[in-house]
């Protein structure tokens, strides 16, 4: 496949999808039903009225610790293709492979040691 093709099927795809989306808009601009009002622009919480405003500030702790976990959640996705090139490797490179290995999780190791000393992972105010 030529460049030139390649190039037509990228410029034919994007007008298919400018044309599909802007003929959805049309469709609901005609059809679709625009009926704003007090009740439906208040803030919905399970059927209940709400007990406060829907703009709540949550504290920073939620988000450094959720980020903690996904840096260790990630690093379980980074070791299974050492795991699995240490199966398929010549048995003289597998202890490069584990040396590697042990390399990547102590940089993480000293990263979490860094987030606990200046407490992220600290529930309670002290």
């Amino acid at each position: 496949m030529t460049t030139a093709q390649i190039g037509l099927i990228t410029a034919l795809a994007l007008v298919n999808g400018l044309v599909l989306l802007g003929l959805s808009t049309v469709i609901q601009r005609f059809f679709g039903i625009y009926n704003p009002g007090g009740m439906k622009n208040e803030t919905y919480e399970c059927g209940m009225k709400s007990e406060m405003n829907a703009q709540v500030q949550f504290d920073i702790k939620y988000y450094l610790f959720a980020i903690i976990f996904i840096v260790f959640d990630v690093e379980f996705v980074f070791l299974m293709p050492w795991a699995n090139l240490f199966n398929a490797a010549a048995p003289g490179t597998r202890g490069f492979i584990i040396f590697e290995a042990f390399i990547f999780v102590g940089i993480l190791a000293i990263g979490l040691i860094y987030a606990w000393r200046k407490g992220a992972l600290n529930w309670h105010q002290e």
